[in-house]
């Protein structure tokens, strides 16, 4: 009798674990040039998706020179104009419509261009970097931990979220580097987590894209290569996904290289740097990727099953395009159709 109790209660756990719905989060970088029209529409698709939160890869505004969103708005801007408000811009026409939707943020490459800072980036977003959620999971890891960093993580529905700040070529520096190796340590040894996902802004080494990545200077390539080892140690116990954005385009696959299959094997990769940048044409490696497209906008949404469902690939993620239909009126109304049309028709290396 206690081995039937026993099985009714494992079929009606089970039972209960398949029917938890499926929930899902949102991804996607680069949201410079005609980022201010995209992701409002991105926006949208979160809400009407009832996403858990949206994950930003870094490059909010292009600094080194305006964008062309902002200069419609603000035809009389000069530079010096311009980059005080830019970031302001960035809250204001970028975070703002996710409202209430978690928004997580990830700094890339153009917040470090001259005069911006890695530390006025954590000064100015430090809402975003500090957020409850965030700073929960760093007092629970360290309580005498009061630092705000453009690196960070937490854990939510048995996924660790990491994001890897490698904003210039010097990264990943060597605090860096031993906090995210004492953390993959960990969650290699907790069998409470299912699976971990990796954002950062430069994809990691010697991947489909390697000449726009950290293969671009000598000190990240040696401590991406150190990353990519460690996440392959962690992905013997657990699912891993390494996202990363950069290069203006979507890219499926991108770690199944020759290089990755003879030194120790192939991370599941994206690249999603398709938030409103000038889009770049594909390499040419993009033959061998599993999914490859240009002259695009969109993002990837991740379908995540339930906790208690047992997966060897927990996290399913898919790109979605945003068409310029989908660009909310508000929005469109606001910027002008000849400038909506330019941003889908222009805003790219190749033609459409």
């Amino acid at each position: 009798m206690k081995a039937l109790g026993f099985l009714l209660g494992a079929l009606v756990a089970s039972a209960a674990a398949t029917a938890a719905p499926n929930w899902n989060f949102m991804v996607a970088g680069d949201s410079r040039n005609c980022g201010d029209v995209i992701m409002p529409a991105i926006a949208a698709a979160a809400h009407d998706k009832h996403s858990a939160f949206y994950w930003h890869l870094g490059d909010l505004r292009a600094i080194a020179g305006m964008d062309q969103d902002y200069v419609t708005l603000h035809p009389e801007a000069t530079m010096k104009s311009y980059l005080a408000d830019a970031w302001g811009d960035f809250k204001r026409s970028q975070i703002a419509p996710f409202d209430p939707t978690p928004f997580f943020l990830g700094i890339g490459n153009h917040e470090t261009v001259a005069p911006k800072s890695r530390q006025e980036f954590i000064v100015t977003f430090n809402d975003w970097l500090d957020a409850e959620t965030i700073r929960a999971q760093r007092l629970k890891d360290d309580p005498a931990d009061h630092s705000v960093r453009a690196y960070y993580h937490w854990v939510q529905g048995g996924i660790d979220f990491i994001y890897l700040d490698n904003a210039t070529p010097d990264d990943f520096d060597a605090a860096q580097m031993s906090w995210l190796k004492n953390l993959l340590l960990r969650d290699a040894k907790d069998a409470s987590l299912r699976a971990v996902v990796v954002g950062m802004h430069e994809a990691l080494p010697e991947s489909l894209a390697r000449g726009h990545s950290m293969s671009d200077y000598p000190p990240g390539e040696d401590s991406g290569l150190t990353v990519y080892r460690e996440l392959l140690a962690v992905k013997r116990s657990k699912a891993v996904y390494v996202l990363a954005s950069h290069s203006h385009f979507v890219m499926q696959g991108i770690f199944d290289t020759p290089y990755w299959r003879r030194h120790g094997g192939v991370l599941d990769g994206w690249i999603v740097g398709t938030a409103g940048a000038f889009r770049y044409a594909l390499p040419p490696q993009a033959h061998s990727a599993k999914f490859a497209k240009t002259h695009v906008y969109g993002y990837l949404v991740a379908s995540v099953a339930p906790e208690g469902t047992h997966r060897a690939d927990p996290v399913h993620f898919e790109f979605e395009e945003i068409s310029e239909e989908k660009i909310p009126k508000d929005v469109a109304s606001k910027y002008g159709a000849p400038l909506v049309h330019a941003c889908f028709a222009g805003n790219a290396e190749t033609p459409n």
